[in-house]
């Protein structure tokens, strides 16, 4: 029989049908838990809670305002905007208004909003955040918080502090109402804190206006004297201007700007002349240098010129005349070219002078018309300021205020504590609480419950589920088998014998060995039982104490005087048949361990183990061997080399999964197979509080009609 894959762990998704299992198993915590928190609410709701009255007063913002003249433009009122009425409602909340409001209602000799006056409890949530604030807060910065204030403006702060707690103000979506609300636990002090924070509210709109109507007509007096004394300033600066420049006005200064630009054009004529004449001269020098009469008549083009070339080649003296008129050209040239040098520094001085004059006169019309545009700025906000004077003068004691009362409160309802829905909140949150519980329980489980969880983690089949036997203690094993053969917990190992035997179809195991991952998985229980079994077919059966080291058989049989056990019978000091004993009760020989000078493992890895088997093989039809933990000791691994078929016991809900495969894994290191696992010590009653009960193994309540009562 081949073991079955391992579950993989890849997939992530949850499994919602298991994730509602889990719930329903645990569904006495998830009830307990929220009847628990029930009356936690209960007792807070009818013995702690102190019940609170709700009172309120109905405000209309006035859109349209009764005034003489146009106020809006000095003191504006409110803003329909939703931002303006919301600071609407915040100034209703202010601390201003509200110490206003404690000191008319004189709240400070009230308990309800001074707690100095209320008797300190034991214990109380406000005790328990003054310790945490203590703690967490310095001493130091307490006191400097309180620097400079008297004992007086302490409590009125504190007084403050708790009013506003008590008191709402909101908006109807949509309109212009405002609700001024109070909650406290008298229904008649609601109503008369609500009336008189919307009378207060009311009276602090005109007293705004006014005061802001006073320092209106007070700002705009003054500056409607500085704004006079600065016109007549600016008009006498204008006056003085005029006299003192040469300006005319803008048309004189443009044709001054016209003249300026006829010269420019003459001055740019003359430069142009200056430049060819200057390179006449130039060239008639460098000719006159070169001293060719034929070139230097064709540049200058005179008749003169032109007569005494054809005699100046032969005739030094026609040439010396020729280069003394040549000479004469060049200095009439010259002569020009300095006229025209003078022409042109004329010319430049006077556009010169004429561009001072545009300058002076372009700063000094700025200068004018700047001064010109400030006094009539200023004219004309001295007639704004003193219009809006005279009518700021005249609005005086006409203000009003934005806002009316509607309805003045009654006495307060009754609107806490919600009694319905705290207990519905309780509730809901302890089933939340439980079934948190019972999720985390769950997820810390790290043990196994089912037969399909061993199988799924393992990939090994399960042979059998062993109910716990209601054993006082071990020596008592045998006679309850002996004495309940129909019980569940004999019926489980009948169940375990099939599977074993028939583990394999071929050839039925001979020799099987029983262990688990660490002690206390009642493997011992289970070989004993299972041995007690097989000797029930009418089969020669052998049980040995594998388990050198702790030899715990002592505690299931009485030996007696027996004179050795397994160390002696491989030792060959003496033949089994005088060394086993026949347990009471049960026809099965008991091979008991023995303490041994060598290492328990050496001792099974000898070949003389080996033989011993195959001895016992000849002598006995089923041999059953009780072997150590195989997380402890390697002994296990090394018996299990030389047995037919190996079952491995996994506590019911104990053994953890890491425990499991690490020990399973220790036998697949060194090739050895494991055949079977069995679920062992399930307790019934557990099962049925994980909800299993009903569903799995002899432990079933489908067995009560086959069961004998465990």
């Amino acid at each position: 029989m081949q073991p079955r894959p391992a579950a993989q762990d890849s997939d992530d998704e949850i499994d919602l049908m298991a994730v509602i299992g889990t719930l329903w198993r645990g569904k006495w915590v998830i009830a307990g838990c929220a009847a628990l928190l029930m009356l936690i609410g209960g007792y807070y709701v009818f013995r702690v809670a102190i019940p609170k009255y709700q009172a309120s007063t109905t405000l209309a913002l006035e859109l349209r305002s009764e005034n003489v003249v146009d106020l809006e433009s000095v003191v504006s009122g409110v803003s329909t905007e939703t931002s303006a009425i919301n600071t609407e409602l915040e100034v209703i909340r202010s601390s201003g208004l509200l110490e206003k409001l404690v000191t008319e209602l004189n709240l400070t000799a009230d308990p309800e909003f001074n707690g100095a006056l209320r008797p300190e409890p034991e214990f109380s949530i406000g005790k328990l955040k003054a310790i945490i604030r203590t703690a967490v807060t310095p001493a130091a910065e307490e006191e400097e918080a309180g620097v400079g204030l008297s004992p007086e403006e302490k409590e009125m702060n504190r007084t403050v502090a708790t009013v506003r707690d008590a008191i709402s103000a909101s908006n109807q979506r949509n309109t212009y109402i405002f609700q001024i609300g109070a909650k406290t636990t008298d229904a008649m002090k609601s109503a008369l804190i609500a009336n008189t924070l919307a009378r207060l509210y009311i009276q602090d709109q005109i007293d705004i206006k006014f005061q802001a109507t006073e320092n209106a007509v007070t700002w705009l007096s003054e500056r409607v004297i500085e704004l006079e004394a600065e016109l007549k300033e600016r008009e006498n600066a204008i006056k003085e201007l005029r006299a003192e420049t040469d300006l005319v006005n803008a048309e004189a200064l443009l044709a001054l700007n016209q003249q300026a630009k006829d010269v420019r054009d003459r001055l740019a004529d003359s430069r142009t002349t200056l430049a060819l004449v200057g390179a006449r001269v130039e060239n008639l020098r460098s000719l006159q240098q070169e001293g060719d009469p034929a070139t230097m008549a064709a540049a200058v083009n005179d008749p003169t010129l032109d007569r005494l070339v054809v005699r100046a080649g032969n005739d030094s003296a026609t040439r010396e005349l020729f280069d003394e008129r040549f000479a004469l050209l060049i200095t009439r040239e010259e002569n020009a070219l300095e006229r025209a040098e003078q022409q042109v520094a004329a010319l430049e001085a006077s556009y010169a002078r004429l561009q001072e004059q545009i300058e002076q006169q372009s700063a000094d019309l700025v200068k004018l018309q700047q001064l010109e545009r400030e006094t009539e700025a200023t004219r004309t906000l001295y007639e704004t300021f003193l219009t809006r004077l005279k009518e700021t003068t005249v609005q005086r004691g006409l203000q009003q205020a934005d806002s009316r009362v509607l309805s003045k409160a009654t006495p307060g309802v009754y609107v806490e504590p919600r009694k319905t829905r705290i207990l519905a909140l309780c509730l809901i949150l302890g089933a939340m609480l439980g079934a948190g519980l019972v999720l985390a329980r769950q997820m810390m489980h790290s043990g196994f419950r089912t037969p399909e969880d061993l199988e799924a983690a393992t990939g090994h089949a399960v042979f059998g589920q062993i109910p716990k036997m209601p054993l006082r203690r071990r020596g008592n094993l045998v006679t309850y088998l002996n004495d309940k053969p129909t019980s569940a917990a004999a019926e489980a190992i009948r169940n375990l014998r099939t599977s074993v035997l028939l583990s394999d179809i071929d050839q039925a195991p001979q020799i099987i060995m029983s262990t688990s991952a660490i002690p206390g998985e009642g493997k011992t229980t289970q070989s004993i039982s299972l041995s007690h079994n097989l000797a029930g077919l009418g089969k020669k059966v052998l049980l040995i104490e594998g388990d050198i080291r702790r030899r715990t058989f002592a505690e299931y049989f009485d030996f007696g005087d027996s004179p050795g056990g397994l160390v002696t019978a491989l030792t060959g000091k003496r033949p089994v048949s005088e060394l086993v004993v026949r347990a009471p009760g049960m026809d099965v020989d008991v091979l008991r361990g023995e303490k041994a000078s060598v290492n328990a493992a050496d001792l099974f890895s000898s070949d003389r183990f080996q033989e011993f088997l195959q001895e016992l093989r000849r002598s006995y039809d089923y041999i059953v061997i009780d072997t150590p933990p195989v997380l402890v000791v390697p002994d296990a691994r090394v018996i299990g080399q030389f047995v037919d078929a190996i079952i491995f016991s996994v506590a019911w809900d104990r053994t953890s999964k890491t425990q499991v495969t690490e020990a399973l894994r220790q036998f697949e290191s060194v090739g050895i197979r494991v055949h079977g696992l069995v679920m062992a010590q399930i307790d019934p009653r557990g099962m049925k509080r994980y909800g299993y009960g009903g569903k799995y193994g002899a432990y079933s309540s489908y067995g009560k009609g086959y069961y004998d009562a465990s």
